[in-house]
């Protein structure tokens, strides 16, 4: 008789039928259980059928995936994968419009199992759906059900996108541009093309013919944010895969006022930087009515990450000293800030205008006064920081002139060199705002005030250097003092971005109240917060309450489990992912999880989730790139930040249980929950950052009657005994 884990007690539907229980033995033969079950029945031909999940998914058995049938579960008899896609083959062709309605239904739903793709993709499905597409004949429902099933059929990734045809790629593009559109048809038809660009360099260019980024502009004018957030991500499709020649070209440097002609891949990097696009995400979409979901927040921040990422070639060019035009905007930071023209070659000699360049440059704050060009040759910065020096000097030209000239003028060593500082800056600048990295897959954090000016970046420097200039000045430092200023400056533009400021004036205004007096006293504050007292008594009494702390943050770990979280499902396509939902039972020895419709609202409860995995079984917790499905994925693999959110469950002996967080602070709840119940050490970032907050304030409440008394460093001494025991105290 087989052990009894290999034996699951399971319900199984029929329509037709009553439902009965069963015991499944999960070493047979799956086709041999559906027979036996026929047999039950009374059904003949056993291989024209098949086992489901009863559940919203309607997912089929196969031997892969059988594990998955736990105690408890309530499966379906239906009719086999094959069965059924030969069936909505042949319906989706019916000549009556509310039969081929049903069926497309039908299809759209049964297209998101794999094993029924499969089945419908042989019987060449996807090129039928193709052809009822460019037919043009179907409408409304007819065609968004058309779309919907094409777009779950092809998430598989089954089916290569490089197989389409251009007449295919035409019908889907002429449903983007047109001003009145269904609303189900259009979202589909944004998926489709963000798909076809991300998947296929070739079909960026047929696509990057068919539709130009001006015209998908009026769909984020409307109110329907789900519209907004597919075309938003359209438009990061066509920006991440523009060719790189086409796609470092620095769009703000084009006329504003050019009305003539760019090829697609142009006009979309030249409209991204212009004030029109920029206008209309700010007032539709970040100053809309609709509070921004997540899935917008992230497709916002890959637009601010790709639209920095235009600096990146400039951040990585170096100056030629040689390069005359380079040298001239030198000359001009020089001309601007002292009103000196060009002096003709004859005027003076070559040692007196040398030495007056010197003079000059050595004002300017430049490091090397002979040939300040030798400045800009390190990367990064490289030649961004001269641009935004030059900007700097023309559009806030009182500022420059105040700033060089307030420290050219002092001798007392305490001047602020411009031409450094400005280079460090634009150096630090980039590392802030990640300047060349790819966007992170999980990440929300956009910053709208980068989206209320066309020059947001310069104009953030600009605010930027002002501040250097003001903090150096309040610390009173010398070039001696240069780093710890850069470190202040750091902190300063951190914390004033951490309050995420809605526009460039916030954030100044932000930064002026945090003045170097004021870091000064958040630093004191934050010490004081998390003072680390090294006396033996109060080391002693630390060790004593730091095993009741862990095993606070221990029940807390194991709470939020028992709450549960929702994951995304790994996909090779972001949007459109379905969900799961994992949680822990209230006795602490039972996972239950399921998939999900869509992100839930509170919790899910435990009787909705049919999948369990008992405690008992689980054998190790793997995290970052040892997890099965961070090694399967080559472009998640890639993503650090992803990486830095997988983790898996292995149980039994090979079989595992996958996930990515959503968040850096979920990754460590769920791992220390985990490793809680395994009876390991919970070693996350979260729960160091817990520990010292807690200690620190159990600390300071039990210390709180001994303040301003002095703690001895070393016991007092034991009294010498008495000369007699003759003594009773009195306890009544």
């Amino acid at each position: 008789m087989p052990p009894p884990s290999d034996i699951v007690k399971v319900a199984i539907e029929w329509p037709k039928a009553f439902p009965k229980l069963m015991e499944i033995d999960q070493k047979k033969p799956l086709s041999a259980i559906i027979k036996e079950v026929c047999e039950g029945w009374s059904l003949g031909n056993p291989e024209n059928f098949a086992l489901q999940i009863a559940d919203a998914t309607n997912f089929y058995i196969t031997e892969k995936n059988r594990n998955h049938i736990k105690n408890g579960s309530i499966l379906r008899l239906t009719t086999s994968p094959y069965q059924t896609a030969v069936q909505l083959h042949e319906r989706i062709q019916s000549s009556s419009m509310d039969a081929k309605l049903e069926a497309l239904k039908d299809l759209a739903n049964a297209s998101r199992d794999i094993t029924f793709a499969q089945e419908f993709i042989n019987l060449d499905g996807i090129s039928l759906l193709t052809q009822m597409v460019e037919s043009g004949t179907d409408f409304g429902d007819l065609l968004s059900f058309t779309l919907t099933a094409f777009v779950e059929l092809m998430d598989h990734g089954i089916v290569s996108w490089d197989t389409f045809s251009v007449a295919f790629i035409k019908k889907i593009a002429s449903y983007v541009n047109k001003s009145a559109m269904d609303t189900a048809v259009l979202q589909r038809s944004l998926a489709i093309l963000e798909s076809m660009v991300l998947n296929s360099q070739d079909l960026y260019y047929k696509v990057a013919q068919e539709i130009t980024i001006g015209q998908l502009i009026p769909h984020l004018q409307g109110t329907d944010q789900d519209i907004q957030t597919y075309t938003i991500a359209v438009i990061n499709a066509l920006f991440l895969k523009a060719p790189e020649e086409k796609r470092q070209v620095r769009p703000h440097f084009l006329s504003e006022n050019s009305m003539t002609y760019l090829s697609p891949t142009h006009e979309m990097s030249h409209i991204l930087a212009q004030k029109q696009l920029r206008s209309i995400i700010l007032s539709n979409v970040i100053r809309g009515t609709t509070p921004i979901n997540d899935e917008m927040a992230h497709q916002l921040y890959v637009l601010q990450v790709l639209t920095f990422n235009l600096l990146e070639d400039r951040m990585m060019t170096k100056m030629d000293p040689q390069d005359q035009a380079q040298r001239d905007i030198i000359f001009e930071l020089r001309r601007i800030a002292f009103d000196v023209e060009c002096e003709p070659n004859n005027s003076g000699s070559i040692e007196k205008r040398k030495s007056m360049y010197t003079r000059d440059y050595k004002k300017l704050g430049f490091i090397n006064h002979v040939n300040p060009a030798v400045d800009f040759t390190q990367i990064p910065p490289g030649m961004l920081a001269l641009d935004n020096m030059l900007y700097f000097a023309r559009h806030h030209q009182d500022a420059y002139i105040r700033i060089v000239l307030e420290n050219s003028s002092r001798e007392d060593k305490h001047e602020c060199p411009f031409g450094r500082s400005s280079i460090e800056l634009t150096k630090m600048l980039c590392e802030i705002l990640k300047v060349g990295e790819l966007p992170s897959e999980n990440c929300h954090d956009f910053h709208p005030m980068f989206f209320t000016h066309d020059r947001s970046f310069e104009e953030f420097f600009c605010i930027c250097i002002q501040l250097l200039n003001k903090t150096w000045k309040e610390m009173r430092a010398t070039s001696e003092d240069f780093n710890k200023v850069m470190q202040v400056v750091r902190e300063q533009i951190m914390r004033a971005l951490t309050l995420k400021p809605n526009s460039l004036d916030q954030f100044k205004s932000r930064l002026q109240n945090l003045s170097y007096t004021e870091i000064l006293k958040i630093r004191q504050s934050e010490r004081m917060n998390q003072e680390d007292f090294q006396s033996r008594p109060i080391l002693e009494l630390r060790e004593k309450i730091q095993p009741e702390i862990m095993e606070l943050i221990k029940q807390q770990r194991l709470n939020r489990l028992c709450e549960g979280t929702c994951f995304r499902k790994i996909s090779s396509r972001r949007r459109q992912d379905k969900f799961w939902y994992c949680r822990l039972s209230p006795n602490h020895k039972v996972l239950h999880y399921g998939d999900l419709e869509e992100s839930p609202q509170g919790e899910v409860p435990h009787d909705s989730l049919q999948d369990k995995l008992p405690v008992a079984d689980i054998k190790a917790v793997i995290t970052g790139k040892d997890c099965p499905h961070m090694k399967e994925k080559g472009a998640l693999k890639q993503n650090k930040e992803v990486l830095e959110l997988a983790f898996s469950v292995l149980y039994e002996s090979d079989e595992y249980l996958n996930f990515i967080a959503p968040d850096k602070h979920e990754y460590c709840v769920w791992t220390d929950g985990l490793n809680a119940l395994l009876g390991k050490e919970m070693t996350s970032d979260y729960t160091k950052s817990d520990m010292d907050t807690l200690l620190s304030m159990e600390m300071k409440l039990r210390l709180l009657d001994l303040e301003n008394i002095q703690i001895p460093e070393a016991p007092p001494p034991i009294p010498k005994e008495p000369s007699n025991y003759d003594f009773v105290y009195d306890c009544n």
